[in-house]
C-alpha cells in the first residue's frame, strides 16, 4: 500500500509544480522530503498618521500579499499599525562600517549644511 500526503499552504498552487512542503511515500525512515524555500521579506511598520515607517522584524512568504498579510497577523494585532511596508529581502542593499569613511567624509567641510552656529531665540525651543 502506497499513501502518498501532500501539505499545501497558504499562497500555494495545488499541481504538481506547487511549492510548499511535499511528503512522499510516507512508509517508515526512507521517506523523501521536499522544502521549497519562500524568500525572506523585511517588516516596516508606521504606527500612526505623519510618523516614520520602523522596522518591525523579517518573514518568509511566498509573495508580497502574503507578506503582508502574515506581517499583519504577527506585528499588528493589536491595532499597533496603520501601514505596513513589505520588502524582498534580497533587493535591500546597505554599506558596511569600513566604507563609512569615504561616503561620509566629503559632507563634514560643508558647515553651511547643518546651521547649529546661529543662536535661537528662546521661544523657538524644538527646531
Amino acid at each position: 500500500m502506497n499513501i502518498q500526503i501532500r501539505k499545501f499552504f497558504y499562497g500555494d498552487i495545488p499541481d504538481d509544480q506547487s511549492g510548499g512542503n511535499d511528503l512522499k511515500n510516507t512508509q517508515g525512515p526512507s521517506s523523501e522530503t521536499k522544502k521549497t524555500d519562500w524568500p525572506l521579506w523585511e517588516v516596516f511598520i508606521r504606527s500612526r498618521q505623519g510618523l516614520d515607517h520602523k522596522h518591525a522584524g523579517s518573514l518568509h512568504a511566498a509573495d508580497a500579499k502574503m507578506a503582508i498579510e502574515n506581517a499583519r497577523d504577527v506585528y499588528t494585532r493589536r491595532m499597533e499599525g496603520v501601514s505596513i511596508w513589505v520588502v524582498e529581502s534580497k533587493y535591500i542593499h546597505a554599506t558596511t562600517p569600513d566604507e563609512s569613511g569615504e561616503l561620509y567624509e566629503p559632507a563634514e567641510d560643508k558647515i553651511y549644511r547643518y546651521p547649529t552656529f546661529y543662536k535661537l531665540p528662546d521661544e523657538v525651543n524644538r527646531m
